[in-house]
């Protein structure tokens, strides 16, 4: 504790970054799970009352569970409908815009978490070094005082230790909150091709309808 609090009082300019990259990291780390937390679905469920609906030709219907459902993946569904219901023919082109818009969402703040991730170490051994360089210069002022020198040496690595330690931290919470993304992105994958497939059902009806029109008008 002696020694921590040494390091605090001599090398607070260089340990201030490192303080500042480990607030980022709690801020980001709670912004981020609080954001998935609220758009976290029972996606399972979800499909499978929304393909209910489309396999009724409903889509008032499957837009009102959308919208009950809410949330990201709601959201997104919910624009889905209203596309199939104008009968766009760049239903996928349109589709893929929209859930691009909702991965940036949800990928928001995690590059400030793997930028820290990559700079913090080198911040630690910065201030480690600046340290070092101190205790070198005191030694050869003072004279050979063991004390001092295994004094400023465990000092110095103190920054080396704050910075590796939100490093750890910071690139654990990137690499799980980019498992999050994935986890929704798969998600989209699976609406777009409930859609896909109700969009291609609709058009084989047309072509058959459309042919038994041409039959009739035919024979007529």
């Amino acid at each position: 504790m002696d020694l921590l609090l040494h390091s605090i009082q001599l090398d607070w300019p260089v340990l201030l970054p490192i303080f500042i990259c480990s607030i980022l990291v709690i801020a980001v780390a709670i912004n981020r799970a609080a954001f998935y937390s609220d758009n976290k679905r029972d996606v399972v469920q979800f499909i499978q009352m929304l393909q209910q609906q489309l396999q009724k030709d409903d889509l008032s219907g499957a837009q009102g569970i959308s919208t009950d459902t809410g949330g990201i993946i709601g959201g997104l569904a919910e624009e889905g409908v209203l596309v199939l219901s104008e009968k766009n023919k760049d239903f996928s082109m349109s589709f893929d815009i929209s859930a691009s818009l909702a991965v940036r969402k949800l990928e928001k703040h995690l590059t400030i978490l793997g930028t820290i991730g990559g700079v913090a170490p080198f911040l630690g051994l910065f201030g480690t070094v600046v340290r070092i360089l101190f205790t070198f210069q005191d030694l050869a002022s003072q004279g050979n005082q063991s004390a001092a020198v295994a004094m400023g040496i465990g000092s110095a690595l103190i920054a080396t230790a704050f910075g590796l330690g939100v490093a750890i931290v910071a690139v654990i919470l990137y690499n799980s909150f980019q498992g999050v993304v994935r986890r929704f992105e798969d998600d989209f994958q699976l609406l777009k091709l409930l859609f896909l497939s109700y969009s291609e059902q609709n058009q084989s009806k047309e072509v058959v309808q459309n042919k038994t029109i041409n039959q009739i008008q035919g024979t007529v």
